[in-house]
């Protein structure tokens, strides 16, 4: 690996942010954020055979999905995509093709979202990781924080669950179904909902976490940062048509702990969802209510109705090694 060639090779000819004063070609890159704007920041690292494998998918898949996770990160709080440093360590059997192919995939999604790649490093490992930190920009009054919930809240979702994770088991058992391919590209190259910051821009108060660890997991996290219970219908969770014959256990796992979907998931008053609906139905947002906030309290507990009976609600989502 010539880190050199690869500097020339994924460096831009322009950066489409004007904000970027300085990109890839000294120590570091200097940035001008917008006036008025506070400055978001993500990370995100994926390992080899823990969080991706080379056994079904490309390494324009794998770089696609680790850039798509730390965007998903940034929506979730508010703010719009700007750029991203990029890391990566590989083994000696990675091919200097399949280092530009992994850019490859990271470029196409940057492209569609306006994000300019400002940097990073490679090294020599004995698997392949990639460590991406990515920035956005927010006006302080737009942050989207998990703190942010209150009582009599819509507790909310966009798109269906469980795709991105019946989408392993796809790719996994090699399986082929109606719409496999379709299902196999949710977990390689999820979509993050950018439009969403627009179509969110008139609601006041909006409490948002982003779906990469399953549903029970997010809404803990949204409950305990708000000091909150929240009660959700299974029966509410939207499931695409085509993984209903797999059977409630099934589903229950896929939807509520396999994670990965890059949806959202938050709260906002009643009377403000109607407008985030209306908002998200002009754009092609799928968004569905799922259930309320139903109080302030001391323990805070995610509930799940089912049958007209509630469940605690744990902890089951995706588990970082």
């Amino acid at each position: 690996m010539d880190e050199f060639e690869l500097i020339n090779k994924i460096k831009p000819t322009f950066y489409q942010q004007p904000s970027v004063m300085k990109g890839i070609g000294d120590d570091g890159a200097v940035i001008r954020p917008a006036d008025g704007h506070e400055l978001v920041v993500v990370s995100d690292t994926m390992v080899e055979d823990v969080h991706f494998s080379l056994d079904y998918m490309s390494f324009e898949d794998i770089g696609h999905r680790v850039l798509a996770a730390n965007i998903s990160d940034l929506v979730a709080m508010g703010s719009t995509p700007l750029y991203f440093l990029v890391n990566i360590a590989v083994s000696g059997s990675i091919q200097n093709e399949q280092i530009y192919a992994i850019y490859n995939g990271m470029s196409s999604l940057a492209t569609t979202y306006r994000m300019d790649l400002i940097g990073g490093d490679t090294v020599s490992a004995k698997q392949l990781m990639i460590s991406i930190t990515a920035f956005g920009s927010v006006l302080p009054w737009k942050k989207r924080l998990r703190s942010q919930a209150e009582p009599n809240d819509v507790v909310f979702v966009t798109g269906n669950l469980g795709e991105a994770g019946y989408g392993f088991y796809v790719l996994k058992e090699n399986s082929v179904s109606v719409n496999s391919t379709y299902f196999a590209n949710r977990h390689k190259r999820p979509i993050p909902r950018v439009d969403f910051i627009s179509a969110s821009r008139h609601i006041r108060r909006l409490s948002l976490n982003d779906l990469s660890d399953g549903l029970s997991s997010e809404l803990n996290e949204i409950a305990e940062a708000s000091n909150v219970n929240i009660e959700v219908d299974f029966s509410h969770i939207p499931i695409h048509e085509q993984m209903r014959y797999l059977g409630r256990d099934k589903l229950k796992k896929l939807t509520l702990s396999a994670g990965e979907d890059f949806e959202l998931v938050g709260t906002c008053s009643p009377e403000e969802w109607k407008v985030l609906k209306s908002e998200c139905e002009k754009v092609n947002i799928p968004i569905k209510a799922i259930g309320h906030v139903t109080s302030k309290g001391e323990q805070a507990q995610v509930w799940l109705k089912e049958d007209n009976l509630s469940f605690p609600l744990k902890r089951n989502g995706y588990k970082h090694s």
